[in-house]
């Protein structure tokens, strides 16, 4: 019983311990996913939800539909999907959820206006054209693309730079095209009205690249909400582990010291146990003795009689002479290694030294099987040779 208790205190305990472990551990890094296929979040980005001193402001995501998005001041509802995030670039690649980049440019929700973010390049202007399916561009118009998420059946929507547009004369020169609008598109877009590529925003405050280059990790100095310094910590050196080895190594050792303490505390309840029992039942016979002491006369064995009954001394192994026989039937506990046993020749069955000597001084014969040790075919120091028992030595069973 209390050895059950002592196992479920420490279990209760190491649970807490590791609870607060893995706790610390993620409260201190604030590393965190979306989905299996989108960018690790970490500083200065944070998801929402998180601790105000997971990122920097301004470097807000959200989870939806298992990919990460980010909302731009002017996108309102309709935010972008974050394909990738470079931090020691410190680039962020973004697309549109439904692969249409031009329309977002048209509609002014890819302006970057109170962001953090600046676009990869420099813009150059760019007009859109909704033109007829049934008239063409003339061949003095120059570069164009077709914008195929804008265009029906009836009419193709293209773009060209504007300097192009307006050096042919603009809608003279190609009365089959009105002009949608002309916006700012970065230049070093690749293939910009390809759906499959999104466009790069890159970002300069905080500064984190070369720290993040340097493999380190980067974060506040010390968080408030008027003082956004950062530093950079955890720089690897040559004689230090990575963060993850440290808490695989903790780990690895507190669990089998965490057991082994265990064991060790429930050994040391189960001697203390078997130690009370034993002291219990000989304080027992000793009262029961000295009260009958003045109106009986004893009747069990002398003292050398006792003596010459063989004992034997377990070794640290704990393994017994006879397996079977574990418990000492006298004072009902287990026998525990370095204690020293007796036994009774005629029926080989072993007690404590200290419990039959006590049950002896009163009785004749063994407590299990009620046999009496013969003193004709009791042991004596000149045969212990063939017998391999002494009156006068304790033998040790390892």
């Amino acid at each position: 019983m209390v050895a059950s208790q002592l196992f479920f205190f420490f279990f209760i305990f190491f649970s807490f311990v590791l609870l607060s472990f893995l706790h610390l551990a993620a409260s201190k890094t604030c590393p965190t996913l979306c989905s299996s296929r989108g960018p690790i979040v970490t500083f200065p980005f944070r998801l929402t939800g998180q601790l105000d001193r997971c990122g920097y402001p301004g470097f807000e995501l959200s989870c939806n539909m298992n990919k990460t998005f980010l909302y731009l001041p002017n996108s309102s509802e309709n935010g972008f999907i974050v394909e990738e995030i470079d931090y020691k670039s410190q680039i962020l690649s973004i697309n549109d959820p439904d692969l249409c980049l031009p329309k977002r440019f048209l509609d002014n929700s890819l302006s970057l206006s109170g962001s953090p973010f600046e676009h990869d390049g420099p813009l150059e202007n760019f007009t859109f054209l909704n033109c007829s399916s049934d008239g063409e561009l003339p061949d003095d118009v120059g570069w164009f693309r077709d914008i195929q998420c804008l265009s029906g059946e009836n009419y193709t929507v293209v773009a060209l730079r504007a300097s192009s547009y307006n050096e042919s004369g603009g809608s003279s020169s190609s009365p089959s095209c009105r002009s949608i609008s002309t916006v700012a598109i970065p230049v070093l877009w690749p293939r910009w009205s390809s759906p499959e590529y999104g466009i790069l925003l890159t970002w300069s405050e905080p500064d984190c690249m070369s720290c993040e280059q340097r493999g380190g990790v980067c974060e506040f100095k010390k968080f408030q909400s008027r003082d956004l310094n950062i530093r950079c910590t955890d720089l690897p050196t040559r004689t230090s582990f990575p963060r993850a080895a440290k808490y695989g190594i903790f780990v690895g050792v507190a669990i089998p010291g965490l057991l082994c303490f265990i064991g060790l505390g429930c050994s040391l309840c189960g001697r203390v146990r078997a130690y009370f029992a034993c002291r219990r039942f000989n304080n027992r016979l000793s009262s029961s003795f000295s009260l009958e002491h003045r109106w009986t006369v004893p009747t069990g064995l002398d003292g050398p009689t006792i003596e010459s009954l063989p004992k034997i001394k377990l070794g640290e192994s704990g393994r017994l002479p006879n397996p079977d026989d574990k418990t000492c039937s006298i004072c009902l506990g287990e026998y525990q290694p370095k204690e020293t046993l007796r036994t009774i020749p005629q029926c080989k069955h072993y007690f404590h030294a200290d419990c039959i000597d006590e049950w002896l001084k009163m009785n004749t014969t063994c407590p299990l099987c009620r046999n009496s040790p013969d003193s004709s075919e009791r042991v004596t120091p000149s045969t212990s040779t063939s017998s391999n028992w002494s009156s006068s030595e304790i033998l040790s069973v390892p």
